[in-house]
Parts: structure tokens; C-alpha cells; sequence
């Protein structure tokens, strides 16, 4: 018996792409495949071959993004100086999905839904764990090249800065002043002036 081909002309990574683009603008409720599909223009019985369900798609679209944060970080790093400037950039690519209070508003409400699903949680956490350990190389670094001050605990600043990054995404959608750049921005600088060298201080909005 002939295997069915895979239908050509659409990669997966575009289709992940567009459905992580439908979920910052309906949220849980209004993501279907066939929303999904008229975003790349593929009939929804396409998609239903490929990942088999909504539920499917999720899970595709979590190991990917676990594999693009590592990605990022690399790409970013690259075109960067320092590696404080990198954390900056990095933060602010990875949260540009999120560009308006109600997209953010979207995404934190299919991260709640991760909670209580086991295999979705798994893969949230997964994402979560190569987040903070790009933070903490990234402190590493900075503390290893002079950019922090001697003797900064990279560990305990990288699991700060990580609740600082949610936390800012969070008040900006509440308070709706600026942009989700700027916030990112002001925070990390809050959070890290303490630990640079003297002369290295408030100047990472300018990264």
C-alpha cells in the first residue's frame, strides 16, 4: 500500500510560526487548525495530517520554541559586543510576539492552560529551564569579561532577572504605559545597575 506524501510547499516552521501568531490574536478559545491554515492558506484537513489535532500543534509549537530559545540566543549573541547586550536584545526579540496588552494577554492565557496539562507542562518547563540557562551563561559571561562586578552570583541574578522579565510583561499589560520594549528595557536596568562596575551603570537601555 503507497504511503501518502506530505503535501509541499509549507514547512512546518512557518505553519508553528503562523499559529503562534493566531494565538496572541484569539487566545485559546478561537485557535483552531482552520484558523491556523487560512493564516498560511492550506485547507485544515493539512494540518489534521500533519500534527493530528489542536492539541498536536501545541506540542509542536513548544519543541520548537524550546529549540529556537537556544537558537536565539546564539543568532543574537553574534551580532552583539557584550554579553549584557545580548540578554537585552534577547529578551526583547523573544517577548516581540507579545507587542500589544491583548496578544500578551493571549499567550498568558495558553501558559495557564499548559499548567494543567501534563504534556504541554513538560514542555513549558522544558522552555523555561533553556531560558534561564541562556540567562545564566549570559551572567557568566558578563561576570567573566568584567561587564558585572566581581564576585556576582550569576545563578542567583539569572533566576532574578527571569521573574523580572515575567513580572515586567505582566504590569505593562496592567498599566498599559509605553511599550513592552521600554518596560523589558527599564527593568533589566533596575535589576542589574546594582551588580556593574561603577562606570558601567544605566546604560543598558542604550544596549
Amino acid at each position: 500500500m503507497a504511503m501518502v506524501g506530505r503535501p509541499r510547499g509549507v514547512e512546518d516552521a512557518v505553519i508553528l510560526h503562523a499559529a503562534a501568531q493566531v494565538m496572541g490574536r484569539v487566545g485559546p478559545a478561537g485557535l483552531t487548525l482552520a484558523a491556523v491554515a487560512r493564516e498560511v492558506g492550506l485547507v485544515p484537513a493539512t494540518l489534521v495530517q500533519r500534527f493530528g489535532s489542536k492539541h498536536g500543534l501545541l506540542l509542536a509549537l513548544a519543541d520548537l520554541s524550546e529549540k529556537n530559545a537556544s537558537e536565539m540566543a546564539e543568532r543574537v549573541r553574534q551580532s552583539h559586543d557584550s554579553a549584557l547586550g545580548t540578554l537585552v536584545a534577547l529578551t526583547v526579540e523573544s517577548a516581540a510576539v507579545m507587542a500589544t496588552p491583548e496578544s500578551f494577554a493571549n499567550h498568558l492565557a495558553f501558559l495557564c492552560m499548559d499548567l494543567g496539562d501534563p504534556q504541554l507542562y513538560e514542555r513549558a518547563l522544558a522552555i523555561h529551564r533553556t531560558q534561564k540557562r541562556v540567562i545564566e551563561e549570559l551572567l557568566t559571561e558578563a561576570a567573566g569579561t568584567g561587564e558585572l562586578r566581581a564576585g556576582s552570583d550569576a545563578a542567583a541574578l539569572a533566576r532574578t532577572v527571569q521573574a523580572i522579565i515575567a513580572g515586567a510583561g505582566l504590569t505593562w499589560a496592567l498599566e498599559r504605559e509605553g511599550t513592552l520594549e521600554q518596560r523589558l528595557r527599564q527593568e533589566l536596568d533596575v535589576v542589574l545597575s546594582p551588580h556593574l562596575p561603577p562606570r558601567e551603570s544605566h546604560n543598558l537601555e542604550e544596549s
